[in-house]
Protein backbone atom coordinates (compact mmCIF):
# COMPACT_ATOMS: atom_id res chain seq x y z
CA UNK A 1 0.00 0.00 0.00
CA UNK A 2 2.74 2.49 1.20
CA UNK A 3 5.00 1.32 -2.61
CA UNK A 4 1.78 2.44 -4.22
CA UNK A 5 1.44 5.59 -2.58
CA UNK A 6 4.96 6.51 -3.12
CA UNK A 7 4.67 5.57 -6.85
CA UNK A 8 1.46 7.78 -6.70
CA UNK A 9 3.46 10.96 -5.35
CA UNK A 10 6.94 9.94 -7.55
CA UNK A 11 4.06 9.96 -10.93
CA UNK A 12 2.27 13.61 -9.32
CA UNK A 13 6.28 14.67 -8.89
CA UNK A 14 6.80 13.94 -12.12
CA UNK A 15 3.89 15.85 -13.90
CA UNK A 16 4.31 18.18 -11.70
CA UNK A 17 8.06 18.76 -12.98
CA UNK A 18 7.50 18.02 -16.58
CA UNK A 19 4.43 20.90 -16.17
CA UNK A 20 6.55 23.44 -14.97
CA UNK A 21 9.60 22.24 -17.54
CA UNK A 22 7.15 22.79 -20.24
CA UNK A 23 6.12 25.85 -18.74
CA UNK A 24 9.71 27.04 -18.71
CA UNK A 25 10.35 25.65 -22.25
CA UNK A 26 7.84 28.02 -23.61
CA UNK A 27 8.95 31.49 -21.42
CA UNK A 28 12.42 30.73 -23.10
CA UNK A 29 10.65 30.36 -26.09
CA UNK A 30 8.79 33.29 -26.04
CA UNK A 31 11.67 35.23 -24.66
CA UNK A 32 13.81 33.61 -27.77
CA UNK A 33 11.38 34.72 -30.06
CA UNK A 34 11.29 38.22 -28.03
CA UNK A 35 14.58 38.29 -28.61
CA UNK A 36 14.13 37.48 -32.47
CA UNK A 37 12.14 40.59 -32.87
CA UNK A 38 14.30 43.11 -30.68
CA UNK A 39 17.44 41.39 -33.17
CA UNK A 40 15.20 42.09 -36.32
CA UNK A 41 14.22 45.59 -35.10
CA UNK A 42 17.77 46.89 -34.40
CA UNK A 43 19.11 45.02 -37.61
CA UNK A 44 16.86 46.90 -39.67
CA UNK A 45 17.74 50.19 -37.58
CA UNK A 46 21.61 49.14 -38.14
CA UNK A 47 20.63 49.01 -41.79
CA UNK A 48 18.73 52.55 -41.90
CA UNK A 49 21.24 54.36 -40.01
CA UNK A 50 24.09 52.55 -42.48
CA UNK A 51 21.91 53.81 -45.87
CA UNK A 52 22.07 57.25 -43.77
CA UNK A 53 25.64 57.21 -43.72
CA UNK A 54 25.90 56.17 -47.13
CA UNK A 55 23.89 59.22 -48.30
CA UNK A 56 26.23 61.60 -46.54
CA UNK A 57 29.12 60.49 -48.66
CA UNK A 58 27.19 60.90 -51.83
CA UNK A 59 28.69 63.55 -54.37
CA UNK A 60 28.17 64.35 -57.99
CA UNK A 61 31.06 61.21 -58.57
CA UNK A 62 28.76 58.35 -56.84
CA UNK A 63 25.11 59.88 -57.33
CA UNK A 64 22.99 61.82 -59.28
CA UNK A 65 23.32 64.95 -57.05
CA UNK A 66 24.66 68.08 -58.95
CA UNK A 67 28.77 69.49 -58.63
CA UNK A 68 27.11 72.21 -56.91
CA UNK A 69 25.92 70.15 -54.17
CA UNK A 70 29.47 69.03 -53.07
CA UNK A 71 30.35 70.52 -50.01
CA UNK A 72 31.60 70.36 -46.65
CA UNK A 73 28.94 68.19 -45.68
CA UNK A 74 29.96 64.97 -47.92
CA UNK A 75 32.79 63.57 -48.27
CA UNK A 76 35.07 65.68 -50.05
CA UNK A 77 35.24 64.61 -54.22
CA UNK A 78 38.24 62.97 -55.27
CA UNK A 79 39.26 65.19 -58.45
CA UNK A 80 42.73 64.00 -60.02
CA UNK A 81 45.11 61.20 -59.13
CA UNK A 82 44.48 59.28 -56.12
CA UNK A 83 48.36 58.65 -55.75
CA UNK A 84 50.97 62.05 -55.72
CA UNK A 85 52.59 61.92 -58.82
CA UNK A 86 56.73 61.75 -58.45
CA UNK A 87 57.23 64.42 -61.75
CA UNK A 88 57.81 67.70 -61.07
CA UNK A 89 54.86 70.30 -62.01
CA UNK A 90 54.83 72.17 -65.12
CA UNK A 91 56.27 71.18 -68.70
CA UNK A 92 58.17 67.78 -68.78
CA UNK A 93 61.01 66.92 -70.82
CA UNK A 94 60.04 67.11 -74.42
CA UNK A 95 57.24 68.94 -74.57
CA UNK A 96 56.36 71.24 -77.18
CA UNK A 97 56.15 74.77 -75.43
CA UNK A 98 53.27 77.06 -76.31
CA UNK A 99 53.85 80.89 -76.45
CA UNK A 100 51.68 83.89 -77.44
CA UNK A 101 52.13 84.17 -80.89
CA UNK A 102 53.46 87.99 -82.04
CA UNK A 103 51.13 90.38 -83.77
CA UNK A 104 52.62 91.54 -87.36
CA UNK A 105 54.36 94.45 -86.99
CA UNK A 106 51.65 96.10 -89.68
CA UNK A 107 49.36 95.71 -86.42
CA UNK A 108 50.68 97.06 -83.92
CA UNK A 109 50.44 100.60 -82.41
CA UNK A 110 54.07 101.43 -82.21
CA UNK A 111 57.56 100.56 -82.74
CA UNK A 112 60.39 101.32 -80.50
CA UNK A 113 64.17 100.37 -81.87
CA UNK A 114 66.68 99.48 -78.83
CA UNK A 115 69.89 99.54 -80.23
CA UNK A 116 73.11 98.12 -78.40
CA UNK A 117 74.97 101.05 -76.24
CA UNK A 118 78.40 98.99 -76.93
CA UNK A 119 79.98 95.40 -79.09
CA UNK A 120 79.61 93.01 -77.03
CA UNK A 121 82.72 91.67 -78.62
CA UNK A 122 85.69 94.58 -78.56
CA UNK A 123 84.18 97.13 -76.50
CA UNK A 124 83.86 99.68 -79.00
CA UNK A 125 80.68 102.23 -78.78
CA UNK A 126 78.05 101.88 -81.14
CA UNK A 127 75.82 104.81 -82.00
CA UNK A 128 72.28 105.32 -81.45
CA UNK A 129 70.45 106.33 -84.16
CA UNK A 130 68.47 104.05 -86.47
CA UNK A 131 70.30 105.87 -89.51
CA UNK A 132 73.79 105.74 -88.50
CA UNK A 133 73.83 102.19 -87.49
CA UNK A 134 74.59 99.48 -89.88
CA UNK A 135 72.33 96.10 -88.95
CA UNK A 136 72.59 92.51 -90.60
CA UNK A 137 69.87 89.89 -90.45
CA UNK A 138 66.56 90.13 -89.09
CA UNK A 139 66.12 91.73 -85.87
CA UNK A 140 64.81 90.18 -82.61
CA UNK A 141 60.94 91.23 -82.00
CA UNK A 142 59.69 91.50 -78.58
CA UNK A 143 56.73 92.73 -77.76
CA UNK A 144 54.26 94.59 -74.39
CA UNK A 145 50.60 94.45 -74.48
CA UNK A 146 49.00 96.93 -72.57
CA UNK A 147 45.67 99.03 -72.51
CA UNK A 148 45.67 102.60 -72.47
CA UNK A 149 44.46 104.56 -69.69
CA UNK A 150 40.28 104.14 -69.54
CA UNK A 151 38.38 107.31 -69.48
CA UNK A 152 34.74 107.52 -70.21
CA UNK A 153 33.74 108.78 -73.42
CA UNK A 154 31.01 110.98 -73.21
CA UNK A 155 29.13 113.00 -76.07
CA UNK A 156 26.84 116.14 -74.51
CA UNK A 157 23.96 116.76 -77.05
CA UNK A 158 22.70 120.49 -77.30
CA UNK A 159 19.56 121.54 -78.50
CA UNK A 160 19.51 125.04 -79.38
CA UNK A 161 16.02 126.99 -80.09
CA UNK A 162 16.01 127.79 -83.17
CA UNK A 163 13.91 131.39 -84.08
CA UNK A 164 11.63 130.79 -87.12
CA UNK A 165 12.27 133.92 -89.48
CA UNK A 166 8.52 133.64 -90.40
CA UNK A 167 6.43 133.58 -87.67
CA UNK A 168 8.94 134.65 -84.90
CA UNK A 169 8.65 131.35 -82.99
CA UNK A 170 11.05 129.44 -81.32
CA UNK A 171 11.58 125.37 -82.06
CA UNK A 172 13.46 122.77 -80.27
CA UNK A 173 14.15 119.52 -81.71
CA UNK A 174 12.88 116.73 -79.83
CA UNK A 175 15.33 114.14 -78.81
CA UNK A 176 16.22 110.98 -81.07
CA UNK A 177 15.01 107.83 -80.04
CA UNK A 178 18.40 106.53 -80.42
CA UNK A 179 19.82 108.66 -77.99
CA UNK A 180 17.20 108.43 -74.79
CA UNK A 181 18.68 106.85 -71.93
CA UNK A 182 22.29 108.51 -70.69
CA UNK A 183 24.03 104.88 -71.12
CA UNK A 184 25.62 104.59 -74.39
CA UNK A 185 24.88 100.98 -76.10
CA UNK A 186 27.88 99.38 -75.82
CA UNK A 187 27.87 100.53 -71.38
CA UNK A 188 24.67 98.91 -71.59
CA UNK A 189 25.87 95.92 -72.80
CA UNK A 190 28.74 95.84 -70.51
CA UNK A 191 26.89 96.06 -67.57
CA UNK A 192 25.04 92.74 -68.83
CA UNK A 193 27.97 90.87 -69.73
CA UNK A 194 29.38 91.41 -66.40
CA UNK A 195 26.41 90.44 -64.80
CA UNK A 196 25.46 87.28 -66.78
CA UNK A 197 29.20 85.88 -68.56
CA UNK A 198 31.50 87.27 -65.56
CA UNK A 199 28.48 86.82 -62.95
CA UNK A 200 29.15 89.88 -60.79
CA UNK A 201 26.50 91.06 -58.29
CA UNK A 202 25.40 94.67 -58.92
CA UNK A 203 27.32 95.93 -56.24
CA UNK A 204 30.17 94.73 -57.91
CA UNK A 205 29.52 96.20 -61.40
CA UNK A 206 28.67 98.90 -60.27
CA UNK A 207 31.64 99.19 -57.99
CA UNK A 208 33.93 98.21 -61.15
CA UNK A 209 32.11 101.16 -63.43
CA UNK A 210 33.60 103.35 -60.79
CA UNK A 211 37.46 101.93 -60.20
CA UNK A 212 38.17 101.16 -63.53
CA UNK A 213 36.35 103.75 -66.21
CA UNK A 214 35.65 106.77 -63.82
CA UNK A 215 31.27 106.04 -64.18
CA UNK A 216 29.56 106.71 -61.39
CA UNK A 217 26.35 105.21 -61.66
CA UNK A 218 23.25 104.10 -59.13
CA UNK A 219 22.36 100.24 -58.41
CA UNK A 220 18.97 101.50 -59.81
CA UNK A 221 21.12 102.83 -62.91
CA UNK A 222 22.93 99.54 -63.51
CA UNK A 223 19.79 97.48 -62.87
CA UNK A 224 17.54 99.45 -65.51
CA UNK A 225 20.79 98.82 -67.93
CA UNK A 226 20.38 95.13 -67.27
CA UNK A 227 16.39 95.09 -67.91
CA UNK A 228 16.99 97.49 -71.07
CA UNK A 229 19.21 93.99 -72.54
CA UNK A 230 16.61 91.61 -71.29
CA UNK A 231 14.15 93.64 -73.36
CA UNK A 232 16.50 94.21 -76.53
CA UNK A 233 16.92 90.19 -77.06
CA UNK A 234 13.31 89.58 -76.08
CA UNK A 235 11.75 88.64 -79.91
CA UNK A 236 15.51 87.12 -80.98
CA UNK A 237 14.87 84.60 -77.71
CA UNK A 238 11.30 84.20 -79.01
CA UNK A 239 12.24 83.13 -82.03
CA UNK A 240 14.87 80.32 -80.64
CA UNK A 241 11.47 78.96 -78.61
CA UNK A 242 9.94 78.64 -81.91
CA UNK A 243 11.77 76.24 -82.89
CA UNK A 244 12.27 73.79 -80.26
CA UNK A 245 9.96 71.49 -81.56
CA UNK A 246 11.35 71.37 -84.95
CA UNK A 247 14.37 70.36 -83.67
CA UNK A 248 15.86 66.97 -84.61
CA UNK A 249 17.79 65.99 -81.02
CA UNK A 250 17.35 68.11 -77.67
CA UNK A 251 18.88 67.50 -74.49
CA UNK A 252 16.86 68.73 -71.35
CA UNK A 253 18.03 69.11 -67.76
CA UNK A 254 16.34 71.43 -64.50
CA UNK A 255 18.05 72.58 -61.49
CA UNK A 256 16.35 74.65 -58.69
CA UNK A 257 15.94 78.46 -58.29
CA UNK A 258 14.54 80.85 -56.15
CA UNK A 259 12.29 84.03 -56.83
CA UNK A 260 11.77 86.34 -53.96
CA UNK A 261 12.46 83.44 -51.17
CA UNK A 262 9.63 80.92 -53.12
CA UNK A 263 11.27 77.46 -55.31
CA UNK A 264 11.18 77.63 -58.76
CA UNK A 265 12.96 75.68 -61.34
CA UNK A 266 15.85 76.82 -63.96
CA UNK A 267 15.37 74.95 -67.32
CA UNK A 268 17.86 74.18 -70.29
CA UNK A 269 16.84 72.98 -73.80
CA UNK A 270 20.01 72.51 -75.49
CA UNK A 271 19.76 72.24 -79.69
CA UNK A 272 22.38 71.62 -82.02
CA UNK A 273 22.25 75.44 -82.87
CA UNK A 274 21.43 76.68 -79.87
CA UNK A 275 20.41 76.80 -76.01
CA UNK A 276 17.64 78.38 -74.33
CA UNK A 277 16.81 78.58 -70.76
CA UNK A 278 13.08 79.01 -69.21
CA UNK A 279 12.38 79.44 -65.40
CA UNK A 280 9.30 78.29 -64.15
CA UNK A 281 7.27 77.76 -61.36
CA UNK A 282 6.98 73.59 -61.83
CA UNK A 283 8.94 70.86 -62.46
CA UNK A 284 6.46 69.23 -63.99
CA UNK A 285 5.52 67.82 -67.40
CA UNK A 286 3.20 70.89 -68.31
CA UNK A 287 6.78 72.68 -68.80
CA UNK A 288 7.89 70.15 -71.85
CA UNK A 289 3.97 71.17 -73.34
CA UNK A 290 4.12 74.65 -73.47
CA UNK A 291 7.93 74.95 -75.21
CA UNK A 292 7.49 71.75 -77.34
CA UNK A 293 3.93 70.83 -77.76
CA UNK A 294 1.71 68.03 -76.83
CA UNK A 295 4.15 65.93 -78.76
CA UNK A 296 7.95 66.14 -79.53
CA UNK A 297 9.19 64.61 -82.59
CA UNK A 298 12.33 64.37 -81.92
CA UNK A 299 14.79 62.23 -79.75
CA UNK A 300 14.48 63.58 -76.18
CA UNK A 301 18.10 63.30 -74.05
CA UNK A 302 17.85 63.58 -70.26
CA UNK A 303 18.30 61.71 -67.36
CA UNK A 304 15.83 59.17 -65.83
CA UNK A 305 13.47 62.06 -64.24
CA UNK A 306 10.07 60.28 -64.15
CA UNK A 307 8.38 63.72 -65.62
CA UNK A 308 10.24 63.05 -69.03
CA UNK A 309 8.91 59.38 -69.70
CA UNK A 310 5.59 60.70 -69.01
CA UNK A 311 5.55 63.64 -71.54
CA UNK A 312 7.65 61.91 -74.35
CA UNK A 313 6.42 58.29 -75.66
CA UNK A 314 8.85 58.89 -78.67
CA UNK A 315 12.52 58.03 -78.91
CA UNK A 316 14.94 58.99 -76.18
CA UNK A 317 18.07 58.97 -75.06
CA UNK A 318 19.14 58.24 -71.18
CA UNK A 319 22.31 59.43 -69.35
CA UNK A 320 24.78 56.79 -69.18
CA UNK A 321 26.58 59.61 -66.72
CA UNK A 322 23.79 59.02 -64.18
CA UNK A 323 23.46 55.62 -64.59
CA UNK A 324 27.29 55.12 -63.75
CA UNK A 325 27.11 57.43 -60.72
CA UNK A 326 23.87 55.05 -59.56
CA UNK A 327 26.57 52.03 -59.55
CA UNK A 328 29.40 53.81 -57.96
CA UNK A 329 27.26 54.94 -55.54
CA UNK A 330 25.44 51.47 -54.70
CA UNK A 331 28.95 49.78 -55.07
CA UNK A 332 30.55 52.12 -52.10
CA UNK A 333 27.26 50.55 -49.66
CA UNK A 334 27.02 47.26 -51.56
CA UNK A 335 27.22 44.33 -48.45
CA UNK A 336 25.67 41.06 -50.05
CA UNK A 337 27.57 39.45 -52.83
CA UNK A 338 24.68 39.90 -55.12
CA UNK A 339 24.76 43.29 -54.93
CA UNK A 340 28.91 43.47 -55.11
CA UNK A 341 28.45 41.62 -58.31
CA UNK A 342 25.97 43.46 -59.95
CA UNK A 343 27.70 46.90 -60.07
CA UNK A 344 30.71 44.92 -60.74
CA UNK A 345 29.00 43.57 -63.58
CA UNK A 346 27.53 47.04 -64.57
CA UNK A 347 30.95 49.06 -64.31
CA UNK A 348 32.08 46.25 -66.53
CA UNK A 349 29.19 46.91 -69.26
CA UNK A 350 29.76 50.69 -69.12
CA UNK A 351 33.44 51.01 -69.29
CA UNK A 352 33.51 48.76 -72.69
CA UNK A 353 30.72 50.39 -74.16
CA UNK A 354 32.83 53.52 -73.80
CA UNK A 355 35.79 52.22 -75.26
CA UNK A 356 33.98 51.55 -77.88
CA UNK A 357 32.33 54.82 -78.67
CA UNK A 358 35.87 56.39 -78.17
CA UNK A 359 37.15 54.20 -81.00
CA UNK A 360 34.15 55.28 -82.61
CA UNK A 361 34.96 59.30 -82.17
CA UNK A 362 38.45 58.64 -83.03
CA UNK A 363 39.83 59.38 -79.25
CA UNK A 364 41.26 55.79 -78.16
CA UNK A 365 44.51 55.17 -79.51
CA UNK A 366 46.28 51.88 -79.18
CA UNK A 367 50.31 52.12 -76.94
CA UNK A 368 52.19 53.26 -80.11
CA UNK A 369 49.47 56.18 -80.49
CA UNK A 370 47.50 55.05 -83.93
CA UNK A 371 44.03 55.71 -83.66
CA UNK A 372 41.65 52.46 -83.47
CA UNK A 373 38.34 53.91 -85.35
CA UNK A 374 34.99 51.95 -86.31
CA UNK A 375 32.79 52.90 -88.21
CA UNK A 376 28.81 53.28 -87.50
CA UNK A 377 28.21 49.69 -88.64
CA UNK A 378 30.80 48.61 -86.38
CA UNK A 379 30.28 49.98 -83.56
CA UNK A 380 26.71 48.88 -83.45
CA UNK A 381 27.27 44.98 -84.30
CA UNK A 382 30.25 45.00 -81.58
CA UNK A 383 27.45 46.82 -79.06
CA UNK A 384 24.80 44.02 -79.65
CA UNK A 385 26.85 41.71 -76.91
CA UNK A 386 26.98 44.52 -74.44
CA UNK A 387 22.77 45.19 -75.02
CA UNK A 388 22.16 41.84 -73.98
CA UNK A 389 24.59 41.53 -71.49
CA UNK A 390 22.59 44.54 -69.69
CA UNK A 391 19.72 43.53 -69.86
CA UNK A 392 20.50 40.29 -68.67
CA UNK A 393 21.92 41.67 -65.48
CA UNK A 394 18.93 43.79 -65.00
CA UNK A 395 16.68 40.70 -65.38
CA UNK A 396 18.73 38.41 -62.86
CA UNK A 397 18.61 41.27 -60.44
CA UNK A 398 14.99 42.39 -60.03
CA UNK A 399 14.12 40.70 -57.08
CA UNK A 400 17.67 41.52 -55.57
CA UNK A 401 17.47 41.73 -51.69
CA UNK A 402 19.19 45.17 -51.85
CA UNK A 403 16.48 48.28 -52.82
CA UNK A 404 18.50 50.28 -54.55
CA UNK A 405 19.77 47.34 -56.46
CA UNK A 406 16.20 46.12 -56.99
CA UNK A 407 14.83 49.53 -58.02
CA UNK A 408 18.05 50.31 -60.59
CA UNK A 409 17.53 46.95 -61.91
CA UNK A 410 13.80 47.47 -62.73
CA UNK A 411 14.70 50.84 -64.39
CA UNK A 412 17.31 49.25 -66.43
CA UNK A 413 15.26 46.77 -67.65
CA UNK A 414 12.27 49.08 -68.35
CA UNK A 415 14.10 51.66 -70.11
CA UNK A 416 17.22 49.30 -71.82
CA UNK A 417 16.30 49.92 -75.37
CA UNK A 418 16.32 53.84 -74.82
CA UNK A 419 20.16 53.40 -73.16
CA UNK A 420 21.07 52.86 -77.13
CA UNK A 421 19.78 55.41 -79.25
CA UNK A 422 23.51 57.41 -79.45
CA UNK A 423 24.28 53.87 -81.17
CA UNK A 424 22.23 54.82 -84.39
CA UNK A 425 21.79 58.28 -84.42
CA UNK A 426 23.93 60.90 -86.01
CA UNK A 427 24.06 63.91 -83.07
CA UNK A 428 23.21 62.15 -80.39
CA UNK A 429 25.96 61.42 -76.88
CA UNK A 430 25.14 58.66 -74.71
CA UNK A 431 25.58 61.72 -71.75
CA UNK A 432 23.51 64.45 -70.90
CA UNK A 433 26.55 66.67 -70.03
CA UNK A 434 25.76 69.69 -72.68
CA UNK A 435 22.63 70.59 -70.85
CA UNK A 436 24.63 69.88 -67.24
CA UNK A 437 27.26 72.08 -68.50
CA UNK A 438 24.83 74.47 -69.69
CA UNK A 439 23.29 74.44 -66.12
CA UNK A 440 26.43 74.95 -64.62
CA UNK A 441 26.32 78.59 -65.36
CA UNK A 442 23.16 79.03 -64.27
CA UNK A 443 23.84 77.17 -60.68
CA UNK A 444 26.94 79.75 -59.80
CA UNK A 445 24.93 82.84 -61.15
CA UNK A 446 21.91 81.67 -58.51
CA UNK A 447 24.36 80.67 -56.03
CA UNK A 448 26.00 84.29 -55.92
CA UNK A 449 22.91 86.35 -56.28
CA UNK A 450 20.62 84.50 -54.61
CA UNK A 451 17.70 83.94 -57.43
CA UNK A 452 15.54 86.75 -58.10
CA UNK A 453 12.81 88.59 -56.45
CA UNK A 454 9.86 89.38 -59.53
CA UNK A 455 8.54 87.59 -62.86
CA UNK A 456 10.46 90.51 -64.71
CA UNK A 457 13.48 89.11 -63.21
CA UNK A 458 13.23 85.45 -64.10
CA UNK A 459 12.37 86.16 -67.54
CA UNK A 460 15.52 88.76 -68.00
CA UNK A 461 17.91 85.70 -66.11
CA UNK A 462 16.48 83.14 -69.20
CA UNK A 463 16.78 85.24 -71.77
CA UNK A 464 20.20 87.02 -70.85
CA UNK A 465 21.36 83.27 -70.42
CA UNK A 466 20.05 82.01 -73.74
CA UNK A 467 21.34 84.66 -75.18
CA UNK A 468 24.83 84.62 -73.77
CA UNK A 469 25.19 80.44 -73.71
CA UNK A 470 23.47 80.63 -77.73
CA UNK A 471 25.90 83.06 -78.46
CA UNK A 472 29.10 80.59 -77.33
CA UNK A 473 27.73 78.33 -78.76
CA UNK A 474 27.61 79.78 -82.18
CA UNK A 475 31.25 81.34 -81.66
CA UNK A 476 29.92 84.79 -81.95
CA UNK A 477 31.08 87.61 -80.22
CA UNK A 478 28.73 88.20 -76.72
CA UNK A 479 29.54 91.84 -75.95
CA UNK A 480 29.27 92.62 -79.66
CA UNK A 481 26.23 90.96 -80.22
CA UNK A 482 24.38 92.71 -76.69
CA UNK A 483 25.44 96.03 -78.05
CA UNK A 484 24.31 95.28 -81.77
CA UNK A 485 20.30 94.30 -79.64
CA UNK A 486 20.71 97.52 -77.48
CA UNK A 487 21.43 99.46 -80.75
CA UNK A 488 18.81 98.23 -82.86
CA UNK A 489 16.19 98.55 -79.60
CA UNK A 490 16.76 102.12 -79.59
CA UNK A 491 16.12 102.85 -82.95
CA UNK A 492 13.00 100.56 -83.05
CA UNK A 493 14.43 97.80 -86.13
CA UNK A 494 14.73 94.05 -85.29
CA UNK A 495 18.01 92.91 -83.50
CA UNK A 496 20.27 90.28 -85.23
CA UNK A 497 18.66 86.84 -85.10
CA UNK A 498 19.85 83.97 -82.72
CA UNK A 499 19.17 81.39 -85.52
CA UNK A 500 21.32 79.66 -88.52
CA UNK A 501 20.75 80.62 -91.73
CA UNK A 502 19.42 77.77 -92.44
CA UNK A 503 16.29 78.19 -89.90
CA UNK A 504 15.69 81.55 -90.97
CA UNK A 505 14.78 79.95 -94.68
CA UNK A 506 12.93 77.49 -93.54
Amino acid sequence: MASKQTRRSQGEDGRQESNRLRREIEELRRQLAEKQRELAEKQRQIEDLQHQLAATHRNSTNSSKPPSSDGLAGRPRVRGRQHKSKRKPGGQRGHLGHHRPLVPSQQVNAIEVVLPEQCHHCGTSLPQQMEAATTTGEPRRHQVTEIPPIQAHITEYQFPQVVCRHCGEATQAALPQALRGQLGPQLTALIAYWTVVCRLPRRIVETMLADVLGITLSLGSTQKAWEEVSQAVAEPVNDLQKQLPQQAVLNVDETGWRSNGEKRWMWALVAQPFVFYVVSATRGAEVLVGLLGAVFRGILCCDRWGVYFKYHEGRMQLCWAHLKRNILGIAEDARSRSAQKFCRDGLAIVARLFRLWYRFRGELRDRRGHPQPVDRRQLILQSIPLQKKLFALAQAHLEDGDREVRNLATALFTHCHRLFTFLEEEGVEPTNNVAERSLRTAVQWRKISFGNRSRNGEIAVARLLTVTQTCKKQQRHVLGYLTDAVRCHRRRVAAPSLLPSSALTT
